[in-house]
C-alpha cells in the first residue's frame, strides 16, 4: 500500500457523498414541481434521483490476487449512475391548479421529504466520517515526517 492510497481512497468517499447530497438537495428542491419532463406530449411530474456507489475493485477473485502483486489498486468508491426513482407518483386532489386532470387530482412528484432527509442525514455523516478519516491520516504522516528529522 503506497503512502497515499488511503487518503485516495478517502476522497473517492467524500466525492461520492458530496455528489449524494447534491441529488438529495434535488429531490428536495423539486419535490413540487409538476412539470419536470415532457414525454408522450404531456408534462410529467419530478421523478426522485437516487445515487448508486460501488467499491472501485472489481470483483473478481483473480483482482484480489492480482491486488497482491499491484499495490497501486486503489479500493476506494465509486459513483455508477444516478438513477429516477419508479414509485408512482402521488395524486393530490387540487381542481384549480393548472396541471389537474379532468377529476380535478394532480399528480405530484414522488419524493418524500422524510426520506429525502434521512438520506441527507446519512450522506452527512458519511462526509464527515470521511473527512475526520483524512485528517488522522494527514496527522499521522505529519508525525512520520517529524520523526524523519
Amino acid at each position: 500500500m503506497t503512502i497515499f492510497q488511503n487518503m485516495n481512497i478517502t476522497s473517492s468517499a467524500l466525492t461520492a457523498n458530496r455528489l449524494r447530497m447534491d441529488v438529495v438537495s434535488s429531490n428536495v428542491a423539486n419535490a413540487e414541481t409538476t412539470r419536470g419532463t415532457y414525454v408522450n406530449g404531456e408534462w410529467q411530474p419530478y421523478k426522485r434521483k437516487m445515487v448508486v456507489m460501488q467499491s472501485d475493485r472489481s470483483p473478481s477473485f483473480s483482482s484480489f490476487l492480482d491486488s497482491e502483486v499491484n499495490k497501486n489498486q486503489n479500493n476506494g468508491v465509486k459513483v455508477t449512475n444516478i438513477v429516477e426513482d419508479n414509485t408512482p407518483f402521488n395524486l393530490v386532489y387540487n381542481p384549480n391548479h393548472p396541471d389537474a386532470n379532468d377529476q380535478g387530482y394532480v399528480q405530484m412528484p414522488n419524493v418524500d421529504p422524510l426520506k429525502e432527509m434521512t438520506d441527507l442525514i446519512s450522506a452527512t455523516r458519511s462526509y464527515e466520517a470521511n473527512v475526520t478519516v483524512f485528517n488522522t491520516n494527514k496527522s499521522m504522516l505529519t508525525k512520520v515526517l517529524e520523526i524523519g528529522k
